[in-house]
């Protein structure tokens, strides 16, 4: 019996076909000879030729109604690739380097004030100047529209950026979703791009639960593919995640991206065909990003003594020049570096970064190996343990 049924498309096609046999002069039977009628697409064929009364099913019946698959059904071919950029909005990455034209911020407000009895049970430095705080995060936003960078903004449901206060004690989980944690500000910690959409992270300490669900939000609103949330135990943040080229991704494994977040997130990138190098992080460290960045086709800069090894071997093999950050030849320049400030950064362009101004001796190492500098102002929000790179969320790039 099953092998009786046959869809309407085919029945028809072959009806018609016979048809056209028997309608040529002379015919003897034979088929042979003729040539076979143009075959309309499925979706055409349901939508535009089974339009008459003997077509149709029996009034009162669902059965071979489009609903279940009858006729008028359309059937989805195209590939999600192929919707990415048509049904899905244009995003992805799968390198770090060419030109940056979407990326995802979130203005602070006075979450920040978490900061100002016990910085540290928040996660940050030092208590922040919301005031400088939010003047220097303008000035970051204004800098990249500036250079043709179109920003989105991260704003919880139901609030404008910065008007809600943190209500909870410092360390303890907000008690509503739309409460803003005190850490929302590092959009880069909270996604990852790949070239299908975006894998949402999930923030390894309970200070940071929950942030997710603001970017979350955001993406989805922007038609952002979500291909990925992490399950189980799995913790990863997307600072972790660089990408060598469009078939290899380096993933941090230490604090912040564990074991099984490795595991899983190695199926989404073969999925999209790229392979996963997991490297381990040294005990001390935050994210991969601050120990590695990539800032053209075969240039990266990398940390001495705090690089993980496979991390540069993997670049090296893949025909990356890789250059090591100076040894520091003063106190100011030593705190460039160990501060977060002049490491963290966000290429542009090839050869093209956006980084925190104040840092002569960095910059001027970068520049002798032909790379441009733009400088943002973030001495205050490095208070809080990141800066222009942990605050730029990457939406697409191309």
């Amino acid at each position: 019996m099953q092998h009786a049924k046959r869809c309407w498309y085919c029945l028809s096609y072959r009806h018609r076909f016979q048809r056209n046999i028997d309608a040529q002069p002379g015919h003897s039977g034979s088929p042979a000879i003729l040539s076979q009628p143009e075959l309309p697409s499925p979706a055409t064929y349901y939508s535009t030729q089974l339009t008459s009364s003997s077509d149709k099913p029996k009034h009162g019946s669902t059965f071979d109604t489009a609903a279940y698959g009858g006729i008028g059904w359309q059937p989805r071919v195209d590939t999600h690739a192929a919707e990415v950029g048509s049904l899905w909005r244009s995003c992805g990455i799968d390198n770090e380097w060419q030109p940056l034209q979407e990326v995802l911020l979130h203005r602070p407000g006075q979450e920040l004030t978490a900061s100002a009895v016990d910085p540290d049970s928040v996660q940050m430095l030092q208590a922040l100047d919301l005031g400088k705080a939010q003047a220097e995060h303008d000035q970051l936003q204004a800098t990249y529209n500036a250079h043709g960078v179109k920003t989105h903004l991260v704003t919880p449901a139901g609030l404008s950026s910065g008007d809600t206060p943190l209500q909870a004690p410092a360390g303890v989980i907000r008690q509503t979703t739309n409460q803003v944690p005190p850490n929302q500000m590092f959009c880069a910690d909270l996604f990852a791009m790949t070239p299908a959409g975006a894998i949402l992270a999930r923030p390894a300490s309970v200070v940071r639960a929950g942030e997710e669900i603001h970017v979350a939000r955001r993406l989805a609103d922007l038609s952002i593919p979500i291909i990925k949330t992490l399950l189980g135990t799995a913790t990863f943040e997307g600072a972790d995640l660089i990408w060598i080229n469009k078939h290899q991704a380096l993933l941090g494994r230490g604090l912040r991206t564990n074991a099984e977040a490795v595991m899983q997130l190695s199926q989404v990138l073969s999925a999209v065909g790229a392979e996963t190098i997991a490297v381990d992080m040294p005990y001390g460290t935050m994210h991969l990003m601050g120990m590695l960045r990539i800032v053209d086709e075969n240039l990266a800069i990398a940390w001495p003594r705090r690089t993980p090894y496979r991390a540069v071997t993997a670049l090296r093999e893949a025909g990356y020049d890789v250059q090591f950050l100076p040894e520091p030849t003063s106190s100011d320049s030593a705190s460039e570096i160990n501060q977060n400030r002049a490491f963290n950064f966000v290429t542009l362009a090839p050869r093209k970064i956006l980084m925190v101004a104040e840092n002569p001796e960095t910059r001027a190492f970068y520049e002798s190996l032909q790379i441009e500098c733009i400088e943002t102002p973030a001495t205050e929000l490095a208070k809080a343990a990141g800066a222009v790179g942990c605050l730029t969320g990457v939406i697409k790039r191309g």
